[in-house]
């Protein structure tokens, strides 16, 4: 179980190294150390390390090599299911695999998951209780990424019919789980022009997703879209950011994590020059979290007219 412990926890030790600019440390977390590849080219190094602290077990080398690797690779795979994008093929420059059917941190598969790991480690093995409580626990956990699979295919039918019925010509959709939930999504939807926000809950009585429009210009600068930072956000973000002029600075946001005005990861990416932007090492912009949003968010699963407020900003509904 330590061993399962430590080769699960990894891949995420990319955090600790730092690479001297915001957009890098921002777009390599999940980069070369969450590679099916480069986990794979780990994988008899860590069962070199196993088998020399426990010689005793070197009969069952194949079964460590099993062990190593899937705790590698259901890790990896776990969080392609986030929105933030993990590059589980690097260094092919395909870009990161975001399926984003669950949230960053979801009690409802995390916590049998923690109660199937407890059971394991504190009941008797001879009894195999724990055995079998985990057994049932990991069955629960596993069911419910299933149903988030499933609910999110549901809810990109219903936006792109809500989409068709109103008109809307866009470019790109992606629909996001809530914090904390599969029941409330947000749909994030692309224009030439700007980008829409809607909200849709599996218990709302109708279909129809009410959106608002946010209007915004995402040209860059002459010089600017050539800036290795913005390159890469554009990648990275599969093409959800935006753009926008902070004093003199110039700000790309990533769309696709937070809720309207409260985004999770905004990066200084150039500064306005005349006549040309000036190119600058890219910065980490921190605004608002907005934890407020938090119970609009726990009011509209149940009602699409919460009576708590939520701050949207400038936009336009539709």
């Amino acid at each position: 179980m330590l061993w399962g412990g430590i080769c699960g926890l990894f891949p995420d030790l990319d955090v600790m190294v730092p690479l001297g600019d915001a957009v890098k440390n921002f777009t390599y977390h999940r980069g070369p150390s969450h590679s099916l590849f480069v986990l794979a080219a780990l994988t008899p190094l860590f069962v070199y390390v196993i088998l020399k602290v426990h010689p005793q077990t070197t009969q069952y080398r194949i079964r460590w090599y099993a062990l190593v690797y899937l705790a590698f690779a259901t890790h990896v795979l776990l969080d392609c299911l986030t929105v933030y994008g993990t590059q589980i093929l690097w260094p092919l420059s395909t870009p990161p695999v975001m399926w984003s059917t669950i949230f960053i941190i979801d009690p409802a598969y995390s916590i049998p998951l923690f109660f199937g790991v407890l059971a394991a480690l504190i009941l008797s093995r001879q009894a195999k209780l724990g055995h079998a409580v985990n057994t049932a626990c990991l069955i629960l956990s596993t069911g419910y990424l299933i149903w988030s699979a499933g609910a999110k295919q549901f809810v990109n039918n219903t936006a792109h019919e809500s989409l068709t019925h109103q008109n809307i010509v866009y470019e790109r959709l992606l629909t996001v789980p809530a914090p904390f939930n599969t029941f409330l999504w947000r749909v994030l939807v692309m224009d030439a022009g700007g980008y829409y926000e809607g909200f849709y809950s599996l218990l709302d009585d109708s279909r129809a997703i009410r959106f608002d429009y946010y209007p915004n210009d995402r040209k860059l600068p002459d010089g600017l879209d050539r800036h290795w930072p913005v390159e890469r956000l554009k990648w990275f973000t599969h093409g959800f950011y935006s753009v926008e002029r902070l004093g003199s600075d110039i700000v790309m946001t990533d769309l696709r994590m937070g809720l309207e005005r409260n985004y999770v990861f905004s990066f200084k990416v150039g500064q306005v020059g005349n006549p040309h932007a000036i190119l600058t090492k890219s910065e980490r912009v921190f605004g608002e979290r907005g934890w407020e949003q938090l119970n609009w968010v726990w009011q509209r699963i149940w009602t699409d007219t919460p009576e708590v407020a939520r701050y949207r900003g400038d936009q336009n509904s539709i």
